[in-house]
């Protein structure tokens, strides 16, 4: 192909944009930015990452992790080419992140858009659990992702997912910013509070929240024991919080808190375990990454190893379904887990040997979009 690939990873919440071989990706916008003029860079007239705005409110792409405005990508996957990298799509192969559940057609319609729209000469389309795990230099093992508006645990070997055996939450991020929001309501009902911009409530959850280890003993304890932080909102309004810190991302353990009747994160993740083959269990659970910007919470990945090893340990209690395999769960959660599965795109498409997964141009005119499903995972 004779340049090293693109690499885009469309999240629900951002998309990550940038080449094979780097650290780090070139641009993250949000996935919800719109263009002011969505022809500028079809006309190939100069044009600039400050022409990309923001959607109408309730306007996304991407919901659950699933596209749902394919115009709306298309503009920004355009632009993205045009006025972020400057590159003409036509001459780089582009590896795409794809959400574990997205329907198979889906995943049509992208490789469509990209030969027939964009022209590139290759693609190649990848599970964001996958590549999170690649970041990791893994193809096997336990992926739980916890993005902006979805979490997943997806369980891979040898670089296969196994999709029936992948479980989905929609709670994640957007959820718990709006349920912060709220706390913060009830705490102070201050008007100005009220009016507070979803840009700052999404800051103070990041700088201010945690997952605490034992839920119920820090709602026990007495306020002066909680840790607090302060913050004055832009007109002045003083606030102090003490138990939404570990309240805000308790739904992620805990989704009827939310009015959801799904399992918590680590239950799904323990579902996926006992959801595959049982001489693998052992050597998945052995590698659990944690990836996503909802898992950089402070105590998220304490929390995660302490309840997914207590309900291992649970298991070989009962006798009716437990086979003698005690499994130990062993979580992997770095620094940079929130830019995990661009970063394993990026490992992945710098690979010489990762070049025979590639859909050509070639194989998509003989075979049409559905040859995206041979190299899927």
């Amino acid at each position: 192909m004779g340049r090293i690939a693109v690499v885009i990873d469309n999240g629900s919440g951002f998309t990550k944009v940038g080449f094979a071989g780097e650290e780090k990706p070139r641009f993250i916008l949000k996935t919800a930015s719109c263009l002011h003029d969505c022809t500028t860079a079809m006309r190939g007239m100069p044009c600039s990452l400050d022409a990309l705005g923001t959607s109408p409110s309730g306007s996304r792409p991407l919901k659950h992790g699933i596209v749902v405005d394919w115009e709306a990508m298309e503009s920004l996957w355009r632009h993205l080419f045009a006025c972020g990298l400057k590159i003409s799509p036509k001459n780089w192969p582009v590896l795409m992140s794809d959400s574990p559940t997205s329907p198979p057609k889906h995943r049509e319609k992208v490789a469509e858009l990209m030969f027939e729209t964009f022209s590139v000469p290759a693609f190649h389309i990848a599970s964001t659990g996958l590549l999170a795990l690649c970041s990791g230099g893994s193809l096997s093992g336990l992926s739980v992702e916890a993005g902006a508006d979805v979490c997943h645990a997806t369980p891979i070997y040898a670089g296969h997912t196994w999709h029936k055996a992948t479980f989905r939450l929609d709670i994640a991020g957007a959820a718990l910013s709006k349920y912060f929001h709220g706390l913060l309501l009830e705490a102070c009902p201050e008007l100005r509070l009220q009016a507070l911009p979803r840009r700052m409530v999404t800051k103070l959850k990041k700088q201010c929240c945690y997952v605490s280890l034992d839920y119920e003993a820090a709602l026990r304890a007495s306020t002066l024991r909680l840790p607090s932080a302060c913050f004055c909102t832009a007109d002045g309004c003083p606030v102090t919080l003490t138990d939404e810190r570990f309240r805000c991302p308790e739904p992620l353990f805990q989704p009827s808190m939310l009015g959801h009747s799904s399992p918590g994160l680590s239950s799904l993740a323990f579902q996926a375990l006992q959801a595959v083959p049982e001489t693998i269990r052992p050597k998945l659970a052995a590698n659990v990454l944690v990836a996503g910007g909802s898992t950089l919470f402070p105590g998220f990945p304490q929390r995660l190893r302490l309840e997914l090893k207590a309900l291992c340990q649970k298991q070989q209690q009962w006798p009716a379904v437990t086979s003698g395999t005690v499994l130990h769960p062993h979580l992997v959660a770095k620094p940079e887990r929130g830019l995990a599965a661009w970063v394993g795109g990026s490992m992945a498409g710098s690979l010489h040997s990762f070049h025979r997964l590639w859909v050509t141009r070639a194989m998509y005119e003989e075979r049409g979009a559905g040859c995206v499903h041979a190299v899927f995972d």
